[in-house]
């Protein structure tokens, strides 16, 4: 069985304005395949991202973000 590798990233999330959002983003994030975890903070305006970047790009979960309605610098 091939072992996956998991990155951690973290990034900046514009347009978060309640835990609402927060979860929101959560939500899109884990429903993106190759996430392994996603935690996001509203005080801190991230999101701590654990992903195979064999499965999805850093670029893909940007997408996925400004898709959902959030800036991902």
């Amino acid at each position: 069985m091939e072992k996956t590798s998991v990155e951690t990233i973290v990034l900046q999330v514009g347009g978060m304005s309640c835990e609402g959002c927060a979860r929101g983003v959560a939500r899109v994030l884990n429903k993106l395949n190759g996430v392994a975890r996603a935690e996001v903070s509203l005080d801190k305006a991230e999101a701590k991202i654990g992903f195979d970047p064999s499965q999805v790009s850093i670029a893909q979960i940007k997408a996925a973000l400004t898709a959902a309605g959030y800036q991902a610098p």
